[in-house]
């Protein structure tokens, strides 16, 4: 009769997991690497055992996040350089289009870098690059982010411009410069197309008109972060300890991403420039978090730092919320990826195309809370056993303390019961901090928010939380833009406001 029930309780957890001929997680030997020279992540969620991140054995130490906002990506982020600094006394950039990490960077006593704050990075800045080859580098950053390459006489003449700057100022364009020897600006570019235009000796001006609108954007008074001499030294960086480099205060995507691309190159240039790395470890590691332009184009730097990056001792982390921003490139080079909770099936569809993961996998995935995480990792041997596992917590360098708000007070019955829209968010106590001060709402005012929390165990009903909000004297555009960092859809946050004053549903 015992003998019965064991085998019934058995077939039923083999179906439940949908597993039998190949073991469900990595063996232990691979999973717990030596806690010198590894990461600790947090436990498997099938036998608990302990997973210790090491790329040693991997195709590259390069890593991408994806999940939704409240998912844990910046908390799995902070922890993860936290540890790095520790075990390997790794440097990390983090390319912050959002301002998200600025506070922590300072409260952990590292450096912020501010550009829309006094600091300039100059776009024609060499790093111990040929000339010729950086003016390949700008054209590309440019093809990027305007039209430019849908006009390949504009696209000509602002390539020469760039030249001929150098050349003015004494390069030679085929030649390493000087270090000490100054490069010319964007200004000095724009100058040389409006003396070709005021000259009228060329035969379309209306080109050449074109070509210095398209670059002047970058260069206008106000808005010219790009076009003086830098203040900023990149390399520098590179060596500085935990630095943000704070992109917020940028007017739009496009000038964040001209900066994003522009830190990538110079990277990308000084790791070739050091050589190899002879040692065990990181030296630095890059954070893209959110840049979509950056980490989607095909023709974008941190397509070619996954490619090369490991042999240099350096690692780039790709964070976002929205996987169909990472290109495919990057998904197929880095050597570990984490996927925290997904929301829509189209996302999910992309990931499991691009890493091939079991719909077992995909499943659980669906019903992940914060910080639970699948992993699939890349080795560099061919292994009998999955690739892609799954942690039941990243577990940090402080608790993960989660606050859930709850959205059924301002859905319809019809929304909750097909589950059309997501009901309930959940945000990691820094990252909700964070994004209420960024959105301009005041440090009293937060505190009595996270008051509430604490008396309801941690959870607010929508109408409860935005009436406390109004009632602490913060107006609704503020609201509007913290709603809109949770990625609330817009007729949804039209009436949470309309019925927070007391219109509809109550």
């Amino acid at each position: 009769m015992t003998i019965i029930k064991f085998q019934n309780i058995m077939s039923n957890e083999v179906a439940k997991r949908a597993f039998f001929s190949r073991p469900p997680e990595p063996p232990a030997n691979v999973l717990i690497s030596d806690p010198f020279q590894a990461i600790y992540i947090g436990n498997t969620s099938l036998f608990k055992v302990p997973f210790n991140w090491s790329f040693m054995n991997l195709a590259n130490p390069h890593i991408a996040v994806v999940g939704i906002t409240g998912s844990g990506k910046s908390f799995f982020v902070k922890s993860f350089l936290r540890r790095a600094s520790y075990i390997w006394n790794t440097n990390a950039i983090i390319v912050d289009f959002a301002g998200e990490y600025k506070r922590w960077v300072e409260q952990t006593r590292g450096k912020v870098v501010s550009l829309a704050k006094g600091d300039y990075l100059n776009l024609l800045d060499l790093s111990n690059m040929k000339p010729l080859d950086r003016t390949k580098q700008i054209m590309n950053s440019l093809d990027i982010l305007t039209d430019i390459s849908l006009y390949p006489e504009q696209k000509r003449l602002t390539e020469e411009a760039i030249e001929q700057a150098y050349t003015n100022a004494g390069f030679v364009l085929y030649e390493i410069p000087p270090t000490k020897k100054e490069a010319p600006t964007l200004k000095e570019v724009i100058a040389l197309l409006q003396e070709k235009l005021q000259d009228g000796s060329y035969q379309y001006p209306a080109e050449l008109e074109n070509a210095i609108y398209r670059i002047r954007q970058f260069a206008r008074e106000g808005a010219d972060y790009f076009a003086h001499k830098s203040t900023i030294d990149l390399g520098a960086l590179t060596k500085s300890g935990l630095v943000d480099i704070d992109l917020s205060g940028l007017p739009d995507d496009k000038f964040r991403a001209l900066a994003a691309l522009f830190i990538l190159q110079t990277v990308k240039e000084k790791m070739r420039s050091e050589g190899w790395l002879e040692t065990k470890g990181l030296k630095a590691i890059i954070v893209l978090d959110e840049a979509w332009k950056v980490a989607s184009d095909d023709k974008s730097d941190a397509i070619t730092i996954v490619r090369e990056a490991r042999k240099y001792g350096f690692g780039l982390i790709v964070a976002s919320q929205n996987p169909t921003d990472v290109n495919e490139a990057i998904f197929s080079n880095v050597g570990t990826t984490f996927i925290l909770r997904i929301k829509f099936e189209r996302f999910m569809n992309y990931l499991q195309g691009s890493l091939n993961f079991s719909n077992f996998i995909r499943s659980e995935i669906g019903r992940f809370g914060v910080g639970q995480a699948a992993v699939k990792m890349d080795f560099t041997t061919a292994l009998n056993f999955p690739e892609t596992f799954i942690i039941g917590k990243i577990n940090g360098e402080e608790p993960l303390y989660i606050y859930k708000v709850d959205l059924s007070d301002v859905l319809t019955s019809s929304e909750l019961s097909a589950k059309l829209v997501q009901s309930e968010y959940q945000l990691e106590k820094e990252e909700l901090r964070n994004k209420l001060i960024e959105c301009n709402i005041r440090g009293d005012t937060v505190h009595d928010i996270f008051s509430a929390f604490d008396a309801g165990k941690e959870q607010m009903k929508m109408l409860d939380f935005v009436r406390m909000l109004k009632t602490d004297g913060v107006p609704n555009t503020s609201i509007v833009a913290f709603l809109k960092t949770l990625s609330i859809d817009d007729v949804i946050i039209s009436r949470i406001i309309s019925y927070s004053d007391g219109y509809g549903k109550s």
